[in-house]
């Protein structure tokens, strides 16, 4: 066997010595053929595994936009409710501040001097 080198492509074609004629084709061509087709093969398998991980890359990037979309809306939550919390806390003070006046107003509420009572 000896290789020879194709200009076109600068792949080796093998020819053998032997008449090896199949299918009609000699050996050469039908390797050849077979070569192209296996590199026909590959680039269509390369192309579906990019294109596969074009569409993993791109579901992984949409999905990283929605949670960060989930998390904005979380924090803005959080943020709501840590005011809501503020305010209610502001409020209670008043309302207790408010609930002693009333209490020391009143003389329901007065404390007694039970030590004097009892003496």
């Amino acid at each position: 066997m000896e290789g020879e080198v194709d200009d076109e492509d600068g792949t080796f074609t093998n020819i053998s010595l032997a008449d090896d004629t199949a299918e009609g084709e000699p050996a050469a061509q039908r390797s050849r053929k077979d070569n192209e087709y296996f590199i026909m093969n590959c680039d269509l398998d390369g192309d579906v595994e990019n294109q596969v991980e074009l569409e993993e890359k791109t579901r992984l990037i949409n999905q990283v936009l929605e949670l960060q979309h989930t998390l904005e809306d979380l924090s803005a939550r959080v943020d709501a409710v840590k005011e809501e919390n503020l305010k209610l806390k502001s409020e209670n003070q008043v309302l207790g501040q408010y609930i002693e006046n009333l209490m020391s107003a009143s003389s329901v509420f007065q404390t007694t001097d039970t030590k004097g009572k009892r003496k």
